[in-house]
């Protein structure tokens, strides 16, 4: 493994269940791979660590076998490989527990879309790992200041290293607050926990256990992915029912934006690309919208105006919205629209029996696929994301940067990140998109409306707002920056802490 870099550098462990591009299923995969590259970037010695999925040993750089771990009520040998991610000079650990990770496919769910029946044990055991790296193993001769933990597969992890005095701090990052990792107290039970956790002031959350709460509970700060997220999640109506315990947290919890890996997102060198461009030849933008046609089966032509949908297929994202109006846009004429995600097994079925209907306008791919991810916002003109709430969401920055024009709902990190296209906003060169606020169907067709009023009545001015989106800075320097003022605080924290250990 590299040695520290620059001198006064944190030593930060990041703990994810998934990194692109080892595995993916949503927006956290980007996160866990890119913000470790850009706190690399600001000289600290940022590395990775997930649960060795067989897809992740796979394409890991220089794999070996660092520590062999003897943890005790396991099921099988447990141990710690290290090596690189494939695309990056990006120190990754992988969690070797084949008993518990040696599964293809989806690292949460099985064949069947259901959950894995030891989603507690696997992701337990994931936990005792990062505790134990985190304390410091003699075999890496590395031990990380900070060990910076996400979503609920890794949540207790601040759990187990509370009750060590010489512990780093700890930073917890909430992606999305819909996701908890409950179960019921037979589980809690299965899983030997002190008994004193299941209290209010512990993992008991309404009488079942929540591995998100523990996160919470025990971290010396939490953050989610938005200001406005953060600021949404402390009421009732976003909280999922923590709404109370982030309010009780005060400044111990904030909003901070993702950014976006501009290496891997970038227009002029995208690879997947038919055609590359950058703002200053938007004319060859279109070379795209011709192969998303034909990927997509759709007939060719560059005078559609197509529209363009990637996520999970399930409510949150608002795809039932769009599905309400797919009888409009085939009304309406001139526009297609392509989908690719995966998720509620009726909202895919809907979607396949249109698309099978109308097999000239609309067009979807159940899955996921990169490069076809990096086309659709290529491609596409507009790019439609009528989340019912959206903790951060990275499509909508993809669209800005590949000129596609976002239309979005008000909320979370869409609101952060796209300015609507006001007369004053457009006057002002600031315009980047359309919003729209209530989470309903005639909602998101007045934003298209819109829209489209713009991009067929003045070219010139739709231009412009292409290039708005494209010139913003989305970056992920500026959110390490604010990640690096986080880290600080929890160690003045975990310092404090000690003091009054000591004391």
């Amino acid at each position: 493994m590299p040695l520290p870099l620059a001198h006064g550098g944190q030593a930060v462990l990041f703990a994810s269940s998934e990194a692109h591009p080892l595995v993916k299923t949503g927006g956290l995969a980007d996160v866990a791979a890119s913000l470790p590259a850009a706190l690399r970037d600001l000289g600290h010695d940022a590395r990775l660590i997930i649960p060795a999925y067989p897809q992740a040993k796979r394409l890991v750089r220089e794999l070996r076998v660092l520590s062999e771990l003897g943890l005790k009520n396991t099921q099988g040998p447990v141990s710690l490989l290290g090596g690189l991610l494939p695309d990056r000079d990006l120190p990754v650990y992988l969690v070797e527990a084949p008993a518990y990770f040696c599964r293809e496919g989806n690292p949460y769910t099985d064949v069947s879309g259901g959950d894995w029946g030891d989603n507690p044990e696997r992701f337990l055991l994931f936990a005792r790992v990062l505790a134990r790296v985190a304390l410091g193993l003699p075999t890496l001769d590395w031990r990380p200041d900070v060990l910076h933990c996400n979503d609920w597969q890794t949540g207790l992890a601040p759990v187990l290293l509370s009750r060590y005095e010489e512990r780093p701090a700890t930073l917890f990052t909430v992606h999305n607050l819909a996701y908890q990792g409950v179960f019921d107290r037979a589980t809690f039970d299965r899983l030997a926990l002190p008994p004193a956790l299941w209290s209010i002031g512990g993992v008991e959350f309404h009488q079942r256990m929540s591995f998100l709460k523990g996160g919470i509970v025990f971290s010396d700060r939490i953050n989610t992915v938005s200001p406005t997220y953060a600021g949404e999640a402390r009421t009732a109506q976003y909280g999922c029912g923590l709404d109370g315990l982030l309010r009780q947290l005060g400044q111990r919890f904030q909003g901070i934006l993702n950014g976006i890996d501009y290496r891997t997102w970038d227009p002029l060198r995208d690879t997947s690309l038919a055609q590359n461009y950058d703002r200053n030849s938007l004319e060859l933008k279109a070379a795209n919208k011709l192969a998303l046609q034909h990927q997509f089966d759709l007939p060719i032509d560059e005078q559609r105006l197509v529209l363009g949908h990637i996520g999970r297929l399930v409510e949150q994202k608002g795809v039932d919205l769009i599905l309400d109006l797919i009888p409009r846009f085939i009304e309406k004429g001139g526009i297609q629209l392509v989908i690719q995600g995966e998720g509620d097994r009726a909202l895919e079925q809907r979607l396949l029996e249109l698309a099978a209907q109308h097999s000239d306008r609309l067009s979807v791919r159940i899955g996921y696929d990169e490069a076809r991810a990096h086309l659709i916002e290529a491609g596409s003109d507009l790019f439609l994301m009528p989340s019912r709430f959206e903790p951060c969401g990275l499509n909508q920055m993809y669209s800005l940067r590949y000129g596609t024009v976002p239309i979005v709902r008000r909320t979370g990190g869409l609101a952060d990140t796209v300015i609507d296209a006001g007369e004053e906003s457009l006057a002002k060169q600031e315009a980047t998109g359309f919003l729209f606020d209530e989470p309903n169907a005639e909602a998101l067709w007045s934003a298209i409306e819109r829209a489209l009023r713009l991009y067929q009545q003045q070219p010139g001015v739709w231009q412009q707002l292409m290039r708005n989106g494209m010139t913003r800075d989305l970056s992920w320097e500026a959110s390490a920056k604010r990640y690096q003022a986080f880290y600080e605080e929890a160690l003045e924290s975990r310092a404090d802490q000690g003091i009054a250990l000591s004391a």
